[in-house]
């Protein structure tokens, strides 16, 4: 299988992979950020381990896919409810 996007890449990983997928809260990688003002824009410096370094540089179809995704804070408050909402998919 080859994926369009990488959602559909990430959503094959994960239900086919679970357990080769690197999940790492963003935040716990930050080692300097500022927002942004008139002179600069928003930036954030993160440390990552020197093999996804790695992975960062080399030819496109050689190397893993490395992705920032967003989970918005109201989805993960309905992750911890039982109710089902209409349209909800569970």
């Amino acid at each position: 299988m080859t994926a369009k996007t990488p959602l559909e890449a990430l959503q094959f990983a994960l239900e086919k992979y679970p357990q080769r997928v690197e999940i790492v809260p963003l935040a716990e990688l930050v080692i300097d950020s500022a927002r942004q003002n008139e002179k600069r824009p928003a930036f954030a410096k993160i440390a990552l381990p020197d093999h996804v370094v790695k992975e960062l540089r080399g030819a496109g179809s050689d190397r893993d896919l490395v992705l920032v995704v967003s989970v918005p804070r109201d989805v993960l408050q309905r992750s911890e409810s039982s109710i089902v909402l209409p349209g909800e998919v569970r």
